[in-house]
């Protein structure tokens, strides 16, 4: 987990009262957005699309009340039914690899509280995103709704087998790590498209798996650590 820098850290303090309260004034959560993105920047992220969107997106509206304070930290922060927000350089990071152009068509598999759907919503013309724990997937669509995307259709379902009746996508991004890559999402993708998707149980490495004429092509990445992927994938 990489530690915050001062950049951050004075925002945060700019941002919030001494008691540690969370920040309440918009301009206080577009200063730590800022920030974060410098922070993001750091990590090896230079599409200008992907740094734009997560300045856009405010990650606060995505998680419990009581977690806001944090809510621009490099760091998960949990959204309860023992799930997590993702990182916000791993969101970053996946998008950017990912390739998305301005009128792709991206599958998400784990919704979670729809802060990643939102930050792709910015990149792509249409989003499909599936959440397993249903009362996420509906928290999400409502949180999603309230804060204006509505270019994200938010489905509550096991994601092994992705959405066939929207298929082919451009991007398909996964936020839980199965053992193996599922094999129905990768026929799901475009020629061209690709599968972002971290992989493993002990140890997990983000994949990206590239769709071509003659077949796929799969790129290691980077050590990551997600939740495991539940329902079907477990299951084999």
């Amino acid at each position: 987990m990489r530690a915050l820098g001062s950049v951050l850290s004075a925002a945060l303090l700019a941002a919030c009262g001494s008691d540690g309260d969370p920040p309440v004034a918009p301009a206080g959560y577009a200063a730590l957005r800022a920030a974060m993105v410098e922070k993001i920047v750091t990590s090896g992220v230079q599409d200008p699309r992907v740094l734009e969107a997560m300045r856009k997106v405010p990650r606060h509206e995505f998680v419990p009340e009581a977690e806001r304070r944090h809510a621009y930290e490099d760091r998960p922060l949990p959204i309860g039914h023992g799930q997590t927000i993702s990182q916000p350089h791993i969101v970053a990071i996946m998008a950017e690899v990912a390739e998305i152009g301005p009128g792709a068509k991206v599958l998400e598999i784990g919704t979670g509280s729809g802060y990643g759907a939102a930050v792709l919503a910015e990149l792509a013309a249409e989003v499909y995103t599936i959440e397993i724990v249903e009362p996420l997937a509906e928290d999400a669509a409502a949180t999603l709704a309230r804060v204006g995307y509505r270019n994200v259709h938010v489905r509550a379902g096991d994601g092994y087998r992705g959405w066939p009746e929207e298929a082919p996508f451009d991007a398909i991004l996964v936020t839980a790590a199965p053992p193996e890559v599922p094999g129905p999402l990768k026929d799901q993708l475009k020629v061209g498209g690709r599968l972002v998707v971290p992989v493993g149980t002990r140890t997990q490495y983000l994949r990206v798996v590239t769709r071509t004429p003659e077949g796929f092509v799969e790129d290691p990445q980077l050590e990551v650590r997600f939740v495991p992927m539940a329902g079907e994938a477990q299951d084999r």
